[in-house]
C-alpha cells in the first residue's frame, strides 16, 4: 500500500508539472521534459543552498567545510583581538561560523571519513581563536580541554549533527506528508555485492543501536524518542551548544 500510494502521488505531481519520462530507453538515457524542453542530465546541482549529488552527502559536507573556513578567515580581526574574552569568541564562532556549517545537516549521511573531516575542521576553528598554530603541535585533546576551561562542558559539532538528524527523524515519523512517505518508502531492488554506500537511515540505526522498525515505533512517542536522542548523542551533563 505504501509503495502504491507513493507511485500514485508521484504520478500526480509528475503530470501537474508536465514532466514526462521516455520509458522505452535505458535508465541512464531517460529524458525528462518540462514544457517540451529536455532537462540536462547532471551528476550534481545546487538546490536551496545545498549540493545534491549522485556521490551522496560528501560534496555538500566538503562545501560546508570550505564555506566555514572562509567565514572563519574573514573574522580574523575578532580572533586576534586581545580585548575580547575567549568565551565571547567561542560564542561568536558558534553563532557566526558554525551555523554556516550546520545548515541542512539533517539531510546528511555521515561515514568515518566525513566524521574525521568534521572533527578536524572544528579543532582548526577552535585552534584559530585560541591562537594555536599547527607548528605548536598541540593535540586535539588539549584544545578541547582549553575550550572546556573557558565555557565548561560543551557539545561538539558531530554531536549537534547527530541530535539534529535524530530529532528530524522523529519529527518526520510523527508527521504525515510526502517527506514521511519518501523517508519510509523502499524500492523493491536488491543491493549490489561488495562494498555498499552508507544510506541515510543507516546512521539512525547505528546511532540508536535499534533496528529501523523499532526506531519507527519509538519515534511515534515524542518523550520516548527524546530519551533515545539523549542517549544516542551522549550529551554531557550541563553542556552548552
Amino acid at each position: 500500500m505504501l509503495k502504491q500510494g507513493f507511485v500514485r502521488r508521484y504520478d500526480y505531481f509528475s503530470n501537474y508539472y508536465l514532466i514526462r519520462y521516455n520509458y522505452g530507453k535505458e535508465p541512464s538515457k531517460k529524458e525528462i521534459k518540462v514544457n517540451g524542453q529536455i532537462l540536462e542530465t547532471v551528476t550534481k546541482f545546487k538546490y536551496l543552498g545545498s549540493i545534491i549529488s549522485d556521490e551522496g552527502s560528501e560534496p555538500e559536507i566538503l562545501s560546508r567545510i570550505a564555506q566555514t573556513t572562509a567565514a572563519l578567515t574573514k573574522l580574523k580581526p575578532i580572533w586576534n583581538n586581545k580585548n575580547i574574552s575567549i568565551s565571547s569568541k567561542i560564542r561568536l564562532l558558534r553563532s557566526l561560523v558554525m551555523s554556516i556549517f550546520l545548515y541542512a545537516c539533517e539531510s546528511w549521511t555521515l561515514n568515518a571519513d566525513t566524521e574525521r573531516r568534521i572533527r578536524a575542521m572544528e579543532m582548526r576553528c577552535y585552534g584559530r581563536l585560541l591562537g594555536i598554530s599547527y607548528k605548536d603541535h598541540i593535540t586535539n585533546e588539549e584544545v578541547s580541554r582549553r575550550i572546556e576551561i573557558a565555557i565548561g562542558p560543551h557539545i561538539d559539532l558531530l554531536t549537534i549533527v547527530r541530535q539534529r538528524k535524530l530529532k528530524w527523524y522523529g519529527h518526520t515519523t510523527r508527521s504525515s506528508g510526502l517527506a514521511k512517505t519518501i523517508m519510509q518508502g523502499t524500492v523493491n531492488r536488491g543491493r549490489r555485492r561488495g562494498w555498499q554506500k552508507k544510506r541515510w537511515q543507516d546512521n539512525i540505526r547505528e546511532w540508536t543501536g535499534l533496528e529501523l522498525r523499532n526506531t519507527l515505533r519509538k519515534a511515534e512517542d515524542r518523550e520516548e524518542w527524546k530519551a533515545v536522542v539523549r542517549r544516542s548523542s551522549a550529551e554531557p551533563d550541563g553542556s552548552q551548544i
